[in-house]
């Protein structure tokens, strides 16, 4: 289906370009939410006549966001998530949460769709996530994902939690299978060698 766009869309064209996209990705999402308008002659006269109007609201909504910028880039985004021993977590952290997390500590207001996540984050760890305040604003933030507040101190240190959690495992069982495999062992031979020599 072919549209003109009335808002610039990243990796798609800039407000007045006509382009073909996808049937189900045109009404349910572009011209859904005001994005864009059908192609036909009647509609890009209407779009000239509104051009300088959704030029100036580009305008402003990139003003509003490059404010917010600083805001995003500087809020403190923990989440504290059940995981199990290897450090992969009980469930994920989607971009929903992200963008609710976001909201509550900055009120900025930012949809799920503006968190460029990709995939949800399912292991503790240290992620980097852009954030689309406006097509030409993209807020680069660090989300820090542990199970306690002092696994995210020692994330934002710069230290792995999942190497400290399987050297601490080795650690302490290293010890213990050695000692109870190899005493008994050692002490048979002992005693087999003892009857020997006896007979």
């Amino acid at each position: 289906m072919k549209v003109i766009l009335t808002e610039k869309i990243n990796r798609l064209g800039n407000i007045g370009d006509s382009v073909d996209v996808a049937t189900g990705y045109a009404r349910n999402y572009l011209l859904a939410k005001g994005k864009a308008m059908r192609y036909s002659k009647e509609n890009a006269a209407v779009f000239e006549a509104k051009k300088a109007e959704l030029v100036a609201r580009h305008e402003s909504a990139k003003k509003t966001a490059e404010a917010d910028l600083k805001k995003v880039e500087k809020a403190k985004l923990h989440l504290i998530r059940s995981a199990g021993d290897t450090g992969h977590l009980y469930g994920s952290v989607s971009s929903r949460d992200i963008s609710r997390l976001i909201d509550e500590l900055t009120k900025v207001a930012v949809t799920s769709e503006q968190v460029l996540l990709g995939q949800p984050i399912k292991e503790i760890g240290a992620w980097d996530v852009k954030i689309a305040l406006h097509p030409d604003v993209i807020a680069e933030v660090k989300v820090y994902v542990a199970q306690t507040q002092d696994e995210i101190e020692a994330l934002i240190a710069g230290k792995s939690i999942k190497k400290d959690n399987s050297k601490k495992m080795e650690a302490e069982a290293a010890p213990e299978i050695p000692e109870v495999r190899e005493a008994p062992a050692s002490e048979a031979v002992e005693a087999a060698v003892e009857v020997k020599e006896g007979e």
